[in-house]
């Protein structure tokens, strides 16, 4: 999160580099600890290099199934330890095929997103 210098009212937003390097710290821990995460990225403005100060980091994730709706997924996990807030996606591996890569937001999933973790499905 941003953090406010004691002698001075100008918030400092942590570096892009921090960032990603956080996220990416983050993904591999959360794939050592469940299997079924078969990938992690990461797109908007952080893959495409122009996040600011007050910048989210969109985080896309595949898993091999979910039990919970798409809308609800998300909740499960904790990106608190993430340097600025997350917004998170989490598709199942049938549901990232079945995404409709001509529309908007396909091209840009499909454009823009750096993965961080991949693993092949059982």
């Amino acid at each position: 999160m941003p953090v406010k210098s004691s002698s001075s009212s100008v918030l400092r937003w942590p570096e892009t580099g921090a960032v990603q390097r956080a996220l990416e710290r983050w993904a591999r821990a959360r794939a050592e600890e469940h299997a079924e995460i078969l990938r992690v990225g990461y797109f908007g403005s952080y893959a495409r290099g122009d996040a600011g100060v007050g910048s989210d980091i969109d985080v896309v994730m595949v898993v091999a199934a979910a039990t919970q709706p798409w809308e609800r997924r998300a909740a499960r996990w904790d990106t608190t330890s993430l340097p600025v807030p997350a917004d998170l996606l989490i598709y199942t591996a049938a549901e990232w095929q079945a995404i409709d890569w001509t529309s908007r937001f396909g091209r840009v999933l499909s454009e823009e997103t750096r993965w961080l973790f991949r693993r092949e499905p059982a």
